[in-house]
């Protein structure tokens, strides 16, 4: 495997250092001990093609119609547990085969090349009901996630400790000090005080040319903002104690950048005229403010959401609907960040967000999605088909183009044929119009994408 990415040698250094401390924390008496907890390891990972085509139309400006594929995945090796202790790793690659348009960025690294990167690298400790991770690894969490929308996701280096010694409840602390970005991360190309800059970081990604972070792990701050900080204090707590209802609350503390208050509820109940119905609702609520140096500039902001859904049978149809606060114009001209939802490190867990468009979180947007999905099991077919559309209703003083109503429609198709165990194949499909707004008019695309993925 040709490695492309920086900064190997310190990372099988980081590898090295975690087993050492392994071993060293164990006490061990017996090399059979040591032989048997990597005898009893277990490998896995995934193989992953991708193939992308999107064709701008509307904007004089901008007509460009890009496609490529990709090829890669990720190999995962977890030794058992010695005494509680584990150690687990894991490469990612992604290269290309083929490109015959203009190149698709966000399926590969810097220069639109293929790379590879330890991606995780951490001990994990288990005793009773708490478990303690730490070093390189995916998170997935409301506000910091791996986004894996593309070939290699954002990867994350953390420090974790998990509890569930109270019933029905998941506490966890944690620090985030670095951050990989993922290859979806390039569609932005973000310039710092421009248009796409906001757009970058309100959707994932860093507000200063995200393009520069791609396949390295970066200090979290520098990421976002191009200053260094002393990293991300997460806490959480999840509660499922009555039936059909899930709360949970989240605090993640960007030190000299801003303070996120995540907070959830989830339930579902049975309707009162007819069993066939099954009924479920949620609200979510992000408040965000800059504390310290404000690397992020002034932040003062709020989204809240609430959806509201119905299955019958293996039919699901849901609305969801959503509003930020706004700007004053002033607040626009200076970028447009103070009453967006800022979002630089993945995670996307809004009720109204499009496959690609995330404009529910610029200031001033009040948007709605509806969503229909079907499972086909019952004809025999491991088939599962989603169809939606959302609408961005955009205020002038959003920070990104003159106010205006964006949508994107789109569908999504999973199948897992029975013929290949541990097969699943994608298509998906997203349309979006007046994503972006110009004085050479409005742009939007038609976007298709074929991913096979084979897990092992």
């Amino acid at each position: 495997m040709i490695i492309k990415g920086r900064g190997m040698k310190k990372e099988i250094a980081l590898s090295i250092a975690a087993m050492g401390f392994a071993v060293s924390t164990t006490a061990l008496s017996a090399a059979e001990d040591l032989n048997s907890m990597f005898s009893e390891g277990k490998a896995s990972g995934q193989l992953r093609m991708f193939y992308i085509d999107r064709e701008y139309q509307g904007s004089a400006g901008n007509q460009t119609h890009r496609g490529s594929t990709a090829v890669g995945g990720h190999l995962k090796y977890e030794t058992a547990e010695l005494n509680g202790v584990s150690l687990g790793a894991a490469f990612y690659t992604t290269h290309e085969v083929d490109s015959r348009r203009t190149v698709d960025p966000t399926l590969f690294g810097k220069g639109n090349e293929g790379y590879s990167i330890l991606g995780e690298a951490y001990l994990q400790y288990k005793h009773e009901n708490t478990t303690f991770k730490g070093g390189r690894q995916k998170l997935v969490t409301p506000m910091l996630g791996d986004d894996d929308a593309r070939m290699i996701p954002n990867l994350f280096e953390a420090y974790l400790l998990t509890n569930r010694d109270i019933p029905n409840t998941i506490l966890t602390l944690g620090h985030v000090t670095k951050f990989a970005q993922g290859t979806f991360g390039r569609v932005y190309n973000a310039a710092a005080n421009a248009p796409n800059a906001l757009l970058s970081a309100t959707s994932g990604y860093s507000y200063d040319d995200s393009l520069n972070h791609v396949g390295s792990f970066t200090n979290v701050g520098t990421y976002a903002f191009d200053e260094k900080t002393d990293g991300i204090t997460m806490a959480s707590a999840t509660y499922i104690g009555i039936e059909n209802l899930k709360l949970q609350l989240w605090d993640y503390y960007a030190h000299d950048i801003m303070n996120t208050i995540y907070g959830e509820a989830n339930y579902s109940w049975k309707c009162l005229v007819t069993d066939a119905l099954k009924p479920y609702a949620g609200v979510q609520i992000i408040k965000e403010n800059s504390v310290g140096d404000e690397f992020g500039g002034e932040i003062d902001s709020l989204y809240a959401a609430a959806k509201f859904g119905v299955k019958v049978e293996n039919f699901d149809l849901s609305f969801a609907y959503s509003k930020t606060g706004k700007n004053s114009a002033a607040e626009a001209a200076d970028g447009g960040v103070t009453n967006a939802i800022i979002s630089p490190w993945g995670g996307m867990p809004a009720y109204t967000q499009g496959m690609v468009t995330r404009h529910m979180f610029l200031a001033g947007t009040e948007a709605a999605k509806v969503v229909a999905s079907y499972n086909f099991k019952d004809m025999g077919a491991n088939l599962t088909a989603v169809a939606y559309y959302t609408e961005f209703d955009m205020d002038a003083n959003s920070g990104y183009g003159d106010e205006r109503t964006a949508s994107e429609a789109g569908f999504d198709a999973i199948y897992n044929p029975k013929v290949v165990k541990n097969l699943q194949l994608r298509l998906r499909g997203n349309f979006p119009r007046a994503f972006a707004q110009s004085a050479a008019g409005k742009t939007g695309w038609n976007e298709y994408r074929f991913i096979a993925n084979y897990n092992f």
